[in-house]
């Protein structure tokens, strides 16, 4: 594939002279360059380096758009066995221009950053796509909705914000989270009203304040509303294989640009014909990262997303009688009297429960207090588990 190339600086213009501020005439105001940016960067343009944005990675190196256009450069210089560090689509850099082979020098502090849990044992974080504006979760009409995944996606992306903190030695200051935006996908597949607003409405139930869209390539539907939501800043696109995320960023940019395969009949899933993660720019303002379909979405540092996505549970246990009540079996506990009553879905609260508890161990893998509280947690139940069984015992003699 190939990428969008920058406007021409002229020849004359030096490095450093061509970064003093951020006019929508700047090379780089396209691909979201501005005012804050050029701050950040003034220190790196003093000494002659290049602001870029990188907009494909692979194979150790990456594909950065420059005041000069699009270069192929190195990213073994920036910290290669941190994995919060690797170079990643989205990140501000700066590069040598005079370099051979060209590597990329630094990172720019990152506003936000989504980040998951790897599958490996060593408890990594894996960065997906950085510096966005706008998180948007697609989920396809054609399968069934699988409620406790969105939850999943929405726990990451409410937990956004401060994307910065992930590289030691930055300090811009991230004015929040990215916002997240749920885009129920092949819309057109659904032609009964009544069954869409049904799916809607379930959706709305488990992103409270969130934006929910139905949205259809095939025929124009509600592309307009969220053509006018990206057209601001930087977007990315998650979800499984088969959401329609390529066949999206297709339409939004007016052409085919990115690889696009039918879905299985059988069970609706796609076939990952996007294996890299493509920043592109859209002819309508704003900038798409376009990802490959994730089958895994591992929590990562993600407590207070989780809390904002379930927001009604959080507000609930402020009613409980132990200020400390887990919601299992305490007398006088709000959110399990809701449950009884019918006012909290049993389901929400389980999910609630699992995704707490997946967090909880991904940060004690790395965090030794939160391991020692696990601990006294795991002794203290231990211990109230037998003196109920020695009470038990004992009324039966």
């Amino acid at each position: 594939m190939s990428f969008p190339s920058s406007p021409s600086v002229p020849s004359s213009a030096s490095p450093s002279s061509s970064l003093q501020g951020a006019s929508v005439s700047h090379p780089l105001s396209p691909y979201g360059w501005d005012d804050d940016w050029a701050a950040v960067f003034a220190p790196y343009a003093e000494q002659g380096l290049l602001p870029g944005r990188v907009v494909r990675v692979d194979r150790g190196q990456c594909d950065v758009v420059t005041p000069y256009g699009t270069l192929r450069a190195d990213t073994a210089f920036v910290v290669p066995r941190d994995p919060m560090r690797i170079v990643c689509t989205g990140d501000w850099v700066a590069v040598d221009p005079d370099g051979d082979p060209q590597f990329v020098r630094t990172l720019l502090p990152r506003r936000t950053a989504f980040v998951r849990s790897t599958s490996s044992q060593r408890s990594e974080g894996q960065v997906l796509a950085t510096n966005v504006d706008h998180i948007a979760i697609c989920v396809s009409l054609a399968v069934e909705l699988d409620l406790g995944r969105v939850e999943r996606f929405l726990a990451l992306a409410m937990s956004s914000a401060g994307g910065d903190a992930l590289l030691r030695d930055g300090a811009f200051a991230a004015d929040g989270a990215a916002q997240p935006i749920v885009v129920l996908t092949k819309a057109d597949l659904v032609p009964d009203t009544a069954t869409l607003a049904y799916l809607v409405q379930d959706i709305e139930g488990i992103a409270p304040g969130v934006p929910v869209l139905t949205v259809s390539s095939a025929t124009g539907e509600g592309l307009d509303v969220f053509a006018a939501i990206v057209s601001g800043g930087t977007s990315v696109l998650l979800g499984a294989s088969g959401a329609g995320k390529s066949t999206l960023a297709n339409t939004l940019l007016g052409r085919d640009v990115m690889e696009v395969q039918a879905a299985r009949d059988v069970d609706g899933k796609g076939r990952h014909t996007t294996t890299t993660r493509n920043l592109l720019v859209l002819p309508s303002g704003g900038v798409l990262i376009d990802t490959p379909g994730l089958r895994g979405v591992g929590l990562w540092d993600a407590e207070t997303g989780v809390g904002q996505v379930f927001s009604e549970i959080e507000e609930l246990a402020e009613q409980c009688r132990f200020h400390d009540c887990a919601h299992l079996s305490e007398p006088g506990c709000a959110v399990l009297a809701a449950v009884e009553d019918g006012s909290l879905p049993e389901r929400r609260l389980d999910s609630f429960r699992k995704l707490l508890r997946e967090n909880q161990r991904i940060v004690a893998k790395t965090d030794a207090r939160v391991r020692s509280e696990m601990l006294r947690e795991w002794k203290r139940k231990g211990a109230e588990g037998r003196a109920a069984m020695d009470a038990k015992r004992g009324r039966l003699r």
